[in-house]
């Protein structure tokens, strides 16, 4: 098996100067997950590679820089899956900058799936993962939508600009991980689709590996991740698995997002309804990206 990596930066509008930032952030994830992969690592480390560099960036809605909630409180949800349907999930952990490695090792202990608020953050700590200050967190940008949202003069967003991974090694082994801030402007304790094995990320060695991005709540409602996975098991290709989940969003339920998938022969796509929805890919060495 050829190993291949895709990596998302978020389904939504990204304005014009910030474009080619989140081009280069997407490419410079994928290239970290591609690494793991062309060194005989695994797709579960590739992805968490990968998404890392996303967390760390800026410019995303993801680990530092993520969205502030009515509070202003930085509160992130991450997960990640492999193949064999294991999964580890994070919601509404405050002020961690690496949500995607709590939920790795909560995949890694196998105890439970889904940990959130006090708890989750309990269990980092657990880990030797402690929260970082607002200072470390919060990003001119996101600290200015924040005031414009409590001023009124600003909708909160329509999308959570999450971002993800999905990979496949030489083993043939898949995985696919996500993490968010979350729509702007959420309740303290709102969880949406990212932590949720199925709406908002999900992986299976019989189908592919699916990451979702975009309104949270109409994520959940049809399960688009798992959606996506359910059209590869049918025969159909990766770009058409993509866009069928688009459309299922769009259609059912008005939902705005994207997907990047990749199925288990190594193949990728990805889809959007939404203005814009950073990524890149790597196969064979060779990196392609697009906005």
């Amino acid at each position: 098996m050829k190993p291949a990596i895709i990596v998302h930066g978020g389904a939504g509008f990204v304005d014009g100067e910030r474009i080619p930032r989140c081009r280069e952030g997407c490419e410079q994830a994928a290239r970290a997950g591609w690494e793991v992969l062309a060194a005989g690592g695994g797709a579960l480390d590739a992805v968490e590679a990968a998404v890392r560099v996303l967390e760390d960036d800026p410019e995303f809605n993801a680990g530092r820089g993520a969205v502030l909630n009515r509070d202003g409180v930085i509160e992130v949800d991450a997960a990640i899956m492999d193949g064999a349907l294991r999964a580890g999930g994070v919601g509404a952990l405050p002020w961690v900058r690496h949500p995607v490695t709590v939920a790795r090792r909560i995949l890694e202990r196998g105890e439970h799936i889904l940990l959130v608020g006090g708890g989750a953050l309990a269990f980092a700590r657990e880990c030797g993962i402690e929260p970082e200050s607002p200072e470390a967190m919060v990003t001119v940008r996101s600290r200015a939508r924040f005031e414009l949202e409590c001023a009124g003069r600003l909708a909160p967003s329509a999308t959570g600009d999450t971002v993800g991974a999905c990979a496949i090694d030489a083993g043939g082994q898949l995985a696919a991980a996500t993490s968010t801030g979350g729509i702007s402007w959420k309740r303290p304790g709102r969880v949406g689709d990212s932590p949720l094995p199925g709406a908002g990320n999900y992986a299976d060695h019989l189908a592919g590996a699916a990451s979702a991005t975009g309104h949270g709540e109409s994520i959940i409602r049809v399960v688009m991740a798992k959606f996506a996975i359910d059209r590869l098991r049918s025969g159909l290709g990766a770009d058409e698995a993509a866009r069928a989940a688009v459309d299922e969003l769009g259609g059912r339920v008005g939902g705005e997002g994207g997907i990047i998938v990749i199925d288990r022969a190594g193949r990728i796509g990805h889809a959007r309804n939404t203005p814009c929805m950073p990524w890149a890919s790597v196969q064979g060495g060779e990196l392609a990206g697009g906005v």
